[in-house]
């Protein structure tokens, strides 16, 4: 895995290794850069070798005939087989980058949807003077663009495009009052003004100053009718060839193993496909209502894994707090990226590639709320009275700081419930709802929230395919919670230290045959992935295939209180918080205080705001 970075217009050799410096995390192994005979055009590149280890395939890669310069972040899976069809290029390298080059020179735009992997490139064509941009699929890996009234600029993180002096970076208050809703700021939204991400599965062609955007892929799928036996057949061949493909490396690889179904899976099939023990790693914490550690042992000794643990406590989550700024340089408030970061970091002491098993959830029906959604139907036929009356009930319960207490879940559901199956899945993902909003923002920043979850609905219905509610939901899930939050942190984390992460659940072709699936086949007798854990009976112990879904969480409202109450009392404080003029200070310290005396379990909310005022005290406040 790579960073990548660049631009068009105004640059030069300094500005890209200013940009480059700000991703020698993601590419720890080289760096370059080029730029152009004219000075107008440049790239960089860090790199993080994982196929073809050589000297000769760093980057930005000329093509052979040298009209192309590229600069890759990213693995192609087929890379092997395209070689092969393109046999009359002129290949010098054993590198998936080449191929790419070799691709877009023979088949041009169309060489796009032949990719099968994970990436964000930029290709500059020196004889048209284009740039082109384009990110993969399900959004794997991070591509942000803007472009100024002179300069084109793009980068695999934030803080690449930042240390580009013509770079905007005033706040957007609208993507403000979308990351305090869903906790992520949605794509193609950025928190500046003026600065986008990619859409997956597109790409942007930039010439004579004139951008346009086109998908090459749209996860639109029709319902298809297969029968349960033929289902998993299906389901089994391609989850073996998915983990089969992304075990291709020349660097060491291993598997992250959280305990439940979906990296148990991958794990075992990781372990089918491999002739060596293959490596284990998971993360447990000293709260035990959110220890899985006990359960990943015991997949670790079913399969015969090389297993590799550590536990995390609050001292611990506290000095990675402090890191979270750097990490995150756009504010992104899921609090397991702090386990994440600590699995990455002592996981990439042994290897430089790990397996995961991200995608299950969304794609299989996996998640509390979609059990959620049989109790919303009924609790949709009540009268709005009888709705009041139990949401002052669950108000009465005292709150808890263990993992999805029942008064966090209670007051979740009745709380954040909608008769629009799109919004209350929204409410119940997310943090702050609309009409809190209102309250909770400086009135500026209260006028530009209004909304924010309908537009974010319209923009995945123009892409959400003809399917029935619950596989609808499954494609909402996927578009937003799954694209801005589960891989952001999953990025953000693992390119912190240098590891890369891939996901078999998630190629392509398996996707869309999830979601095209009957719902019955994904969600059976008030339990998702239902197909998931027929196929792995006799595979997997049954501890694993029947214990509840547990989400892998971190127990923040408890550290809130306990070791990271000095540093929340300080950071949100009305004296720091004011100094912004985006919040009402008044209701920030009623939120703290009611967390801090027990009286309600606010750490979702004050997580939120807490990643966000730390973002803002490095990027905005310190600048």
């Amino acid at each position: 895995m790579c960073g990548i970075a660049g631009y068009l217009g105004n640059g030069n050799e300094q500005a890209l290794e200013a940009m480059s410096a700000c991703l020698k995390h993601r590419g720890p192994d080289a760096s370059g850069t080029w730029v152009s005979a004219d000075g107008r055009a440049g790239l960089a590149h860090t790199r993080l070798a994982i196929i073809d280890l050589s000297s000769s395939a760093t980057q930005p890669m000329a093509s052979a005939e040298g009209r192309y310069r590229i600069t890759f972040n990213g693995e192609i899976y087929n890379f092997a087989e395209l070689k092969k069809e393109l046999s009359s290029y002129p290949f010098k390298l054993h590198s998936d980058t080449e191929v790419i080059l070799a691709a877009y020179a023979t088949w041009g735009t169309e060489s796009f949807r032949r990719l099968r992997g994970m990436f964000a490139f930029a290709l500059f064509d020196s004889q048209t003077g284009e740039f082109i941009l384009v990110r993969d699929r399900l959004g794997k890996k991070p591509l942000y663009w803007t472009q100024t009234p002179h300069t084109f600029i793009f980068g695999s993180e934030l803080k690449a495009l930042r240390a580009h002096p013509e770079c905007p970076h005033e706040i957007d208050l609208r993507s403000l009052a979308h990351y305090l809703g869903r906790e992520y700021v949605p794509t193609p939204r950025s928190i500046y003004k003026g600065v986008h991400k990619l859409m997956p599965g597109s790409y942007l062609r930039l010439k004579d100053g004139t951008i346009s955007i086109a998908p090459y892929w749209n996860p639109s799928v029709s319902a298809t009718a297969l029968t349960e036996a033929e289902a998993l057949a299906r389901f089994d061949s391609l989850l073996e060839n998915a983990t089969r493909e992304r075990m291709i490396a020349d660097v060491p690889l291993g598997v992250f193993l959280s305990g439940g179904i979906d990296s148990s899976t991958v794990a075992y099939y990781a372990s089918k496909a491999s002739a060596q023990k293959i490596k284990t790693f998971s993360i447990g914490f000293s709260e035990k209502s959110f220890d899985e550690s006990t359960q990943a042992r015991l997949v670790a000794k079913h399969l015969g894994t090389e297993h590799y643990e550590k536990i995390l406590n609050g001292k611990e989550a506290l000095a990675l707090v402090e890191k979270l700024p750097h990490v995150l340089d756009e504010p992104m408030a899921d609090a397991s990226i702090l386990p994440t970061l600590l699995l990455s970091q002592f996981t990439r002491e042994h290897v430089t590639v790990a397996l995961g098993g991200d995608g299950a959830d969304e794609l299989l029906l996996g998640y509390p709320t979609f059990k959620a959604e049989e109790y919303a139907r009924l609790y949709g036929r009540l009268p709005a009275s009888m709705r009041s009356t139990l949401r002052r009930i669950v108000d009465l319960l005292p709150a808890s700081s263990g993992y999805m207490g029942l008064d966090f879940k209670a007051r979740k559901f009745t709380h954040d419930y909608s008769d629009n199956q799109a919004v209350r899945h929204l409410q119940w993902l997310g943090s702050f709802r609309e009409d809190e909003l209102q309250t909770l923002l400086s009135p500026d920043a209260a006028e530009q929230s209004s909304g924010i979850t309908e537009e974010l609905i319209a923009q995945w219905h123009a892409e959400c395919p003809k399917l029935s509610k619950v596989s609808a939901l499954s494609h909402l899930y996927m578009r937003t919670y799954l694209m801005d939050q589960v891989l952001v942190k999953v990025d953000r984390a693992s390119m912190a230290y240098g590891l890369e992460v891939r996901a078999p659940f998630l190629s392509h072709d398996l996707v869309e045959f999830l979601l095209a699936l009957p719902p019955e086949l994904k969600y059976k007798s008030g339990r998702g992935k239902h197909m998931l854990r027929t196929l792995m009976r006799g595979r997997l112990p049954d501890a694993i295939l029947d214990r509840p879904k547990q989400g892998f969480a971190a127990p923040v409202a408890g550290w809130l209180k306990g070791e990271l109450s000095s540093l929340a009392k300080d950071v949100l404080s009305e004296r720091n918080i004011d100094k912004s003029g985006l919040f009402n200070t008044k209701e920030v310290s009623r939120l703290l205080e009611d967390h801090l005396s027990g009286k309600r379990n606010y750490g979702k909310k004050l997580w939120t705001l807490l990643i966000f005022q730390l973002w803002y005290d490095r990027w905005i406040d310190s600048v």
